[in-house]
């Protein structure tokens, strides 16, 4: 492998730096420095209101920055919308999924980017070749589904949210955030959601794991970012914390 191949390699996917977001008088995240490398899954962690999903609307382009830089591959970008976001290989699966119940499953998996076939001026959608590209897209990451035209509205969360996860795969995600992926899960169905999240992390993809749950993240995460009150508390390796240490660098009971 050449130097400038190794050296590619090192540039992390995202890194903001001085992220400053206020809103009126409300200083809502202050001088974030936020980094999320190669292969990595990170986990963003802090109390109800601390900034974490802030700090994603930043990198999403829900909210621009009040000051700060975002780089992606090294290159410095303004992210102006989800849709530029999108363009730069940044997917985000939100709690609420953005899942239409009544929909298919194969019709969710190409919503917004729907597959159509013509005659002329006539177009029409392509259901067959959408429930065969679907099925084939999830099994091939290990995500087996009963029938690509079932109904999304029947599936339990955990399958809901690995047809979430398949998408973002499929249509050529980087960067997968994933936005309290575990809650109100059963156990059984957040072993599935883990074990999602470290195959993407397996298939060249990086994640960011938002989330309460210590436990779960643990698990999965490479690192773990802590943020408290729109400032970053620390970035901490799995050998140098415990859940316990986590948990007390969250509600501020262990200083960083």
């Amino acid at each position: 492998m050449s130097s400038n191949a190794v050296a590619d390699h090192d540039v992390p996917v995202v890194r903001m730096e001085k992220i400053v977001k206020r809103f009126g008088t409300i200083t809502a995240l202050n001088n974030v420095d936020f980094v999320v490398n190669r292969q990595e899954v990170v986990g963003l962690l802090g109390d109800n209101g601390a900034g974490k999903s802030t700090l994603i609307k930043v990198l999403t382009g829900v909210y621009p920055p009040t000051s700060g830089k975002i780089y992606i591959d090294g290159r410095p970008v303004e992210i102006r919308s989800p849709r530029e976001a999108r363009a730069l290989g940044i997917e985000t699966c939100y709690q609420d999924l953005a899942l239409v119940p009544l929909m298919s499953i194969s019709r969710n998996f190409f919503l917004g980017r729907e597959l159509t076939r013509g005659l002329g001026p006539i177009t029409w959608l392509d259901i067959p070749e959408m429930d065969r590209r679907s099925c084939k897209a999830l099994q091939d990451i290990g995500i087996r589904i009963r029938s690509p035209r079932e109904k999304v509205g029947r599936l339990s969360g955990g399958e809901r949210q690995s047809i979430a996860i398949g998408r973002a795969q499929h249509f050529g995600a980087r960067l997968l955030i994933l936005d309290e992926p575990t809650s109100a899960l059963s156990v059984g169905e957040t072993h599935k959601v883990l074990t999602y999240t470290l195959n993407a992390k397996e298939r060249g993809l990086s994640v960011i794991f938002i989330t309460h749950n210590v436990g779960h993240v643990y698990q999965v995460a490479d690192r773990f970012v802590i943020i408290r009150h729109g400032e970053m508390v620390g970035s901490y390796t799995r050998s140098e914390v415990s859940e316990q240490d986590i948990a007390d660098l969250i509600t501020g009971e262990r200083e960083r």
